[in-house]
């Protein structure tokens, strides 16, 4: 992510992002491309516990989009996450 807006203002509710990711895997990469409007930004703690983490959790970078079609998504995002933001 390496665009020149601030988080806040790259996630902030009502603007349109894409999202792109990358999942690894043994036989190559899989891409998936998510665009929507923004819900909402933040950071939550998973279910699994994760030593010496805040509240002995893991905590991800989540961001909720609504879809064209009125589906909400949940996307965790990682450091093969990339957000766009569009017009």
């Amino acid at each position: 992510m390496t665009d020149s807006l601030s988080s806040a203002a790259r996630y902030a509710p009502g603007s349109r992002v894409r999202v792109l990711q990358q999942i690894l895997r043994p036989t190559g990469t899989m891409s998936t491309q998510t665009e929507g409007i923004v819900i909402r930004y933040g950071q939550q703690k998973t279910g699994s516990w994760y030593a010496h983490a805040q509240d002995d959790k893991l905590w991800l970078d989540r961001l909720e989009l609504r879809k064209d079609d009125g589906e909400l998504v949940v996307l965790n995002l990682d450091q093969y996450s990339r957000v766009e933001p569009l017009r």
